[in-house]
């Protein structure tokens, strides 16, 4: 079987094109594929490849002080669901073009864990009994494959858009709690600190995104499956690849 790795960590990165350069060495020693991008705030990966190769992967990259406690969600597949390695260096590891969104230098946006999310969508309201509103921060084709029921879904193409987008609600989720969420967390990380800093002191975030609501709860209060970026096309609730086998190995080639 192949394992496959999600990972993001903010930190800040004096050179991202020497990071850059290792972790393509790190990965290559290994025969990993994926994608990785490196940027002045941090590293967001997506590699796939045999156990003992992400281990090994994992080991040199936790070697580094300021990735020693990066959190990784896996998931497993009968074939790489990627075509080719690729490291890329960019602006920002999560494109959102705000910078009173960086996580750099200051606190994380106050986070819920995937169990306290599912006792609050099973009591209908948090623990204070206020009702719960679930922000989804993907896009309109993530959002097709699956999202929290009765989620307050945006219609937009890119996470840039989600500003403009969420202004025409902000009234009407000013009275409850609002956890916003995304595939890994990456996303809603930024977007739960921007809204926070517009005055939306009510937002939370959901540790670990929906990935790690699955590996820690399953599927509750959750219709379909989670989009992912490549050739798997989407997790079920128990992190099985919607796509696999043959025609993963030729969508990813």
């Amino acid at each position: 079987m192949v394992r496959n790795i999600a990972a993001y960590q903010f930190v800040d990165i004096a050179d991202p094109a020497a990071l850059a350069a290792d972790v393509r060495d790190w990965a290559e020693a290994g025969d990993l594929r994926g994608t990785v991008l490196v940027a002045p705030e941090g590293i967001n990966l997506f590699l796939a490849g045999g156990d003992a190769a992400i281990e090994g992967f994992l080991a040199r990259l936790r070697a580094d002080a300021r990735f020693a406690a990066i959190a990784v969600k896996d998931s497993w597949s009968a074939s790489v669901p990627f075509a080719r390695l690729k490291v890329k260096r960019k602006r920002e590891i999560i494109s959102f073009r705000r910078d009173d969104a960086s996580p750099l230098a200051r606190e994380r946006a106050p986070a819920v864990s995937p169990q306290a999310l599912a006792r609050w969508i099973g009591q209908g309201a948090d623990d204070a009994g206020r009702r719960l509103v679930l922000l989804d921060t993907r896009n309109r084709e993530e959002i097709a494959q699956g999202a929290f029921a009765g989620a307050l879904t945006l219609p937009i193409d890119n996470f840039t858009d989600l500003p403009a987008a969420l202004d025409a609600h902000r009234d009407g989720i000013a009275d409850a709690t609002v956890v916003s969420y995304c595939t890994g967390g990456i996303r809603c990380e930024k977007a739960a600190l921007w809204m926070r800093d517009a005055g939306m002191d009510n937002v939370l975030q959901l540790d670990g995104g929906i990935l790690g609501y699955f590996e820690a709860v399953g599927g509750f209060g959750y219709d379909g499956g989670c989009f992912v970026f490549d050739a798997r096309v989407a997790l079920d609730p128990a992190l099985r690849p919607l796509v696999d086998g043959d025609r993963a190995r030729e969508e990813a080639a």
